[in-house]
């Protein structure tokens, strides 16, 4: 009785059985995601190679994840009869509407394999300082990279705002690596003593003839 009463509950034919799996595929997600992260900290904190970066493992983890959730629910369509049959029905008849979606994530998928070719080319890593080109603001801009996610870069300013900027922007654009630290303002180095300063005199003045 048991036995039927699991194959009823985990029966894709069934509303129920379909929210069970549902809710089943999910957990296996979250809990897939998690182990996911934490392997590659596990990785980042025992490795100190310089082949192995926060930057890389961070874009590989959000590309795992992304990954993890595709699969999940590709297969959750094809085991319930009815997103199956939906699916199929989509498909017969969005060959316009697929060239527009297409055409909408041509984007997207840039930023992407933007990202993945930041990461193995690596030309810069976490915590480095850069000069990136700022349309937006007029001039150029330094930040300090913080992360690259699967579609933008971020950098810290030396102001203290955030700096986002699309992957297939950041790949083709010209960057400069500056020093850890900003250089002395100019009006301050110019302010600075150039020689030793003056001891007053302790002399007594000459007596008149």
């Amino acid at each position: 009785m048991s036995k039927e009463l699991l194959n009823e509950l985990f029966n894709p034919n069934h509303l129920i059985g379909a929210l069970v799996l549902g809710v089943a595929f999910v957990m296996a997600g979250v809990v897939l995601s998690r182990l996911v992260r934490r392997v590659l900290n596990a990785i980042l904190t025992h490795n100190h190679s310089e082949r192995l970066d926060e930057i890389a493992l961070s874009f590989l983890s959000h590309l795992c994840v992304l990954i993890i959730w595709v699969l999940l629910i590709t297969a959750y369509a094809h085991l319930v009869p009815a997103l199956n049959r939906l699916g199929t029905a989509l498909l017969a008849g969005v060959s316009v509407a697929s060239v527009v979606v297409g055409f909408a994530a041509q984007s997207t998928l840039s930023n992407l394999v933007a990202g993945i070719s930041l990461v193995l080319y690596k030309p810069f890593r976490r915590g480095d300082r850069l000069q990136i080109s700022a349309p937006a603001s007029g001039g150029n801009q330094n930040g300090i990279v913080q992360d690259i996610s699967l579609g933008y870069t971020v950098l810290r300013a030396d102001d203290g705002r955030d700096i986002i900027i699309a992957n297939a922007t950041m790949a083709q654009q010209t960057m400069i690596r500056l020093p850890a630290t900003p250089p002395p303002a100019a009006g301050a180095a110019s302010a600075a003593p150039t020689g030793p300063a003056p001891v007053p005199s302790t002399l007594p003045p000459p007596r008149q003839p």
